[in-house]
């Protein structure tokens, strides 16, 4: 479970990346709604902590409990459903009294650890019909669950990551092409039923934004799109520098103004846009960048198929997260209501996050040049060399 690794292979440097961007986060989030900045400090601060305990704790023997985490997952899952608090229409959260959470933040990093292991266990057959029919259903059962809630956005997310972490797995490229074959016809034949006004696949609301992305002139989908349009305006409206940098203290198009509901969150980058410009986006889409790739470059480093899976699974999540979140506040896809990584608010999304990255600090202390080096090891060493 323990075990003592050399400090020189700690990836400080993804873990100052975190910290810068989740530092950043707390700024916004205060700048967007003030009374909401303690407690995402205190997010950061719980999720800095177990990010580093897991990190010195040996993945291999967490994904042993693999079918416990997924039973877990399902669970904690159908108490949404059962016991779930519902707002605007979805029953997404769990609340426990003392806390409020959302599982499904969870159950994207469960899903990447519980794949990750199966697919190593099943490497050698993974192209076999069998093997890919159970992973299957095996990701149907909690991705219907979510799909119910109603959730969409994180419906389609765990789709593009069980893909991502399935083609990281070695997927032939020939059931890949064939996939392909099959889905983009399924995707043509879904989006030219649920344009259709009396249609039954999704919720109206859901339907509105599609509609109000695909028509934008549409006055009847006027309001669907009026916070997209508030938000590009008030990333516009920060310039190169920003309104803080500037010393602007007019009523801005996003805080003081409030012509963007929920912008603590979804549309935290209009915030970072307004506040600091076009250089404080380019930053923050820099760092995310750079945890992304961090991870992939981890992945290359990772002892076994495991390791490499939980590295570009973690990273994807926050590359898919940011992009789903970039692009509805700059009005480039339909509002999804997609958190952006260590920096919108949400407890849960940010612990879970910070989960991950400890899973990843510590596939890096495994990697193949630690264990080529751990068999060489001279007989005297310093202690201090160890965490």
């Amino acid at each position: 479970m323990l075990k003592q690794y050399k400090l020189r292979f700690y990836n400080f440097r993804l873990v100052l990346l975190l910290l810068a961007i989740s530092g950043i986060g707390i700024v916004l989030v205060g700048t967007a709604k003030s009374s909401l900045q303690n407690r995402q400090l205190a997010g950061v601060a719980l999720g800095v902590i177990i990010m580093v305990v897991l990190s010195l704790i040996d993945y291999s023997w967490i994904t042993n409990f693999q079918w416990i985490m997924y039973g877990f997952n399902i669970v904690m899952l159908m108490a949404v459903r059962i016991f779930g608090d519902s707002a605007n229409g979805a029953a997404r959260w769990i609340d426990l009294g003392f806390i409020r959470f959302q599982p499904t933040e969870l159950s994207k990093i469960i899903i990447i650890v519980f794949f990750a292991r199966f697919f190593m266990d099943h490497e050698d057959n993974l192209n076999t019909i069998p093997t890919l029919f159970r992973a299957v259903a095996l990701l149907f059962v909690p991705l219907i669950m979510i799909y119910i809630q109603p959730d969409m956005k994180n419906t389609i997310t765990i789709l593009l990551l069980f893909f991502i972490l399935i083609y990281i797995a070695g997927l032939s490229y020939k059931i890949i092409g064939g996939a392909v074959l099959i889905a983009v016809p399924l995707i043509i034949i879904f989006l030219s039923i649920v344009v259709q006004p009396d249609q039954k696949l999704i919720k109206d609301y859901q339907r509105d934004r599609i509609m109000s992305f695909l028509y934008p002139e549409n006055e009847e989908y006027s309001d669907n799109i009026e916070q997209q349009n508030n938000s590009k305006t008030a990333i516009a409206s920060g310039e190169l520098v920003g309104k803080r940098i500037q010393g602007n203290e007019d009523v801005s198009s996003v805080n003081d103004g409030n012509f963007v509901s929920e912008n603590q969150t979804d549309f935290i980058f209009a915030v970072a846009g307004e506040e600091f410009g076009f250089i404080g986006c380019c930053i923050v889409v820099g760092l995310l960048l750079l945890i992304s790739v961090e991870c992939v470059l981890m992945s290359r480093r990772a002892k076994d198929l495991c390791g490499k899976i939980i590295c570009c699974g973690v990273g994807s999540i926050v590359a898919i997260q940011s992009f789903l979140n970039i692009c509805v506040a700059t009005g480039i896809a339909p509002n999804t209501g997609t958190p952006l990584p260590f920096v919108s608010y949400g407890l849960t999304s940010l612990v879970s996050l910070f989960i991950g990255m400890g899973m990843v600090l510590n596939v890096g202390l495994q990697s193949s040049a630690y264990n080529k080096e751990l068999k060489q090891k001279e007989p005297y060493q310093k202690e201090d060399d160890y965490l």
